[in-house]
């Protein structure tokens, strides 16, 4: 599916399919990552990197070494999934339809991460009524005031641990509103053992959603989004502001959710980026 080769400063994948930094990061799946011309740079797992797209069938990851590679970033992208599988699955659950064949084509290069579990679920909480700016301020600032130092400009997501010791008061200084009072009962459940997230691998997509449900604050669009890119629930179909809209406005007659296979979080992440960004 590619090939890997030593760089000075990390690993260069060629050879690849299906695979746009651009997109991959502008989807609305990620916070922590910006582009800074032709590369992209954030902080996953702990880690700062940075990626430059220099083909459309090769990319440069940088600060990172073999092993961890391996070990971290390989499953991260989910470089062990066919691409081109997924969109042929998808093409048999939605028959002649001409809106997801011109999306899929249109974001082609998307590819769902596999984040951490916890700081996905976090980070939607904070996205409640809010937008990708403000968002992307509140969660560098958490991990500023909470988060593990990584080196003097970046900072590790903040753990449970950590927010719950903080307490509600501390998360409210840093402007997150409403939003507080979730984050806090978050990070109290998840410490103190009330939710572990280590169960949701097992448990359907459903089961899953509500017991995450049981965090103050999180409903179902805050549950399907962190089991989509934080459980690597591929099923999950959240639907938001942009995503209602795209259902309004293409299938009026109304898009059998339940009915769109094991990959209908991607069928979402289509139908979002194509609407967002086609002109």
């Amino acid at each position: 599916m590619f090939s890997t080769r030593k760089k000075d400063n990390g690993i260069e994948l060629y050879d690849l399919d299906h695979f746009s930094i651009e997109k991959i990061f502008d989807c609305g799946q990620c916070f922590r990552f910006n582009q800074k011309g032709n590369t992209v740079e954030g902080v996953a797992f702990g880690k700062f990197i940075t990626l430059e797209q220099t083909s459309p069938s090769s990319v440069v990851i940088n600060g990172v070494t073999d092993r961890e590679f391996e070990t971290l970033w390989k499953n991260y992208f989910a470089l062990d999934l066919d691409y081109s599988g997924v969109d042929s699955d998808i093409l048999l659950h939605l028959k002649d339809d001409s809106t997801i064949q011109k999306a899929i084509e249109f974001g082609n290069g998307i590819r769902l991460l596999r984040q951490d579990g916890w700081e996905a679920l976090c980070s939607f909480i904070i996205s409640q009524n809010n937008n990708i700016p403000r968002i992307k301020k509140i969660i560098e600032n958490m991990s500023k005031a909470f988060g593990e130092k990584i080196d003097d400009d970046h900072y590790a997501f903040p753990t449970a641990e950590a927010l719950y010791e903080a307490g509600v008061d501390k998360i409210f200084e840093l402007k997150t509103g409403f939003r507080a009072k979730y984050i806090y009962d978050a990070a109290e459940k998840v410490a103190t053992g009330k939710i572990d997230l280590s169960l949701i691998k097992d448990m359907p997509t459903n089961e899953a959603a509500e017991y995450l449900m049981q965090i103050k604050g999180v409903g179902i669009k805050v549950a399907s989004c962190a089991l989509l890119f934080g459980f690597d629930k591929t099923d999950a179909f959240p639907v938001d502001v942009w995503v209602k809209r795209v259902l309004e406005k293409y299938y009026p007659d109304g898009l059998d959710i339940t009915s769109l296979g094991n990959f209908a979080g991607m069928i979402q992440q289509y139908l979002f980026y194509y609407e967002r960004y086609n002109k």
